[in-house]
Formats: C-alpha cells, sequence, structure tokens
C-alpha cells in the first residue's frame, strides 16, 4: 500500500480531546491487516537506510510500530518506558508537557556504546517525547540521529524541534491543520 493508501485508513475524530482539534486516529490502521504490515514495511526501509542497528520506542504505540520494525530487519527492540515499569536499576530524563512534566526510564544496558539506534513512534506532535527519548538514549551511550514516524503534524513543530536536538525526521504521512 502506498503512504496515500495508508491516509485514508486514518479516521480523524473532529472535536477530540476538545473542541477544535482533529485528532488522528491511528487505531483504524493498526487494525487493517494489510495497512499495518505497509507501515511497518515502509518504516523498516527507512530504517535499513539510516543504518539502524536498533529501534526504539515510546510507550505505548511506538511499542507497535518500534518492536515490528525490528522484527522485519531482524535487530533488537528498546523499549522507552513510562516511570516504574521496569524491575531493575533504570535512568531516566524529566521533559516538559503542556501542562506539567513526565519522565520516561530505560534499561542503561539495553544499548552498546556507540550503537546506532533509530526512534520508531506512530505520531510527531510538538517533538517532546522523542527529544526525551533521544536524550535518554544518549545518555545510555547510543548514538542516535534519526526519529521515524508514521504521521507529523507539522503546524505543532516538533519535527523541527527535533531537528535542532540533532535528529532527522523522517515520516509516512502528514496532516495539516489541528
Amino acid at each position: 500500500m502506498t503512504p496515500e493508501e495508508l491516509r485514508a485508513l486514518i479516521r480523524t475524530v473532529p472535536d477530540f480531546p476538545k473542541p477544535g482539534i482533529q485528532f488522528r486516529d491511528i487505531t483504524t490502521l493498526i487494525g487493517h491487516p494489510q495497512g499495518l504490515a505497509a507501515s511497518v514495511r515502509h518504516l523498516a526501509e527507512m530504517a535499513r537506510a539510516c543504518g539502524a542497528q536498533k529501534i526504539a520506542g515510546m510507550e505505548a504505540r511506538g511499542f507497535i510500530f518500534g518492536a515490528a520494525v525490528a522484527v522485519e530487519l531482524g535487530i533488537g527492540f528498546v523499549p522507552v518506558r513510562k516511570p516504574g515499569k521496569l524491575p531493575i536499576e533504570t535512568i531516566g530524563v524529566d521533559y516538559a508537557l503542556e501542562y506539567g512534566t513526565d519522565r520516561l526510564e530505560m534499561d542503561p544496558a539495553a544499548v552498546s556504546e556507540g550503537e546506532h539506534v533509530v526512534i520508531v513512534d506512530d505520531l510527531i506532535a510538538t517533538g517532546g517525547t522523542a527529544i526525551a527519548a533521544a536524550k535518554l538514549l544518549r545518555m545510555a551511550g547510543a548514538r542516535i540521529d534519526h526519529a521515524l514516524f508514521v504521521i507529523d503534524l507539522p503546524d505543532l513543530g516538533g519535527a523541527t524541534k527535533l531537528a535542532s536536538a540533532g535528529l532527522e525526521v523522517r515520516t509516512l504521512l502528514d496532516f495539516e491543520g489541528d
């Protein structure tokens, strides 16, 4: 399936989570077997071209796409978790949200020094979570310079922020507007 065919599988929910927002619901794409497989293949081609040695994905939908891309490429997957989810000593990074802060954690032994890791996630909006994940992976010793997404919401500026953080962004689709 082409990216434009994939676009047709993404449901837009108006006025969610608040009036004026056009929510891009990717669960309809995930539930479509050919659409999910095509999305994973497209992302895997991009990750292969970037020279990925491992794929990292952020909880929760980054696990879906990231793990599938890692399997497609025959490489490992690094889960970047919400706090308190791992039963071992972790490293973590706090990051700003629109209203407050959040935290990401990971097993510092999940990557080797200098290992090329590529972030894969479903959607980039403001970029805060992906920037925090890149910072965390770099703290663990990974070389990280690419982030791949199914969807970009360019009006929210996330790709520009990631570029400022030293990450090249590649996406399958973009949706202009809120």
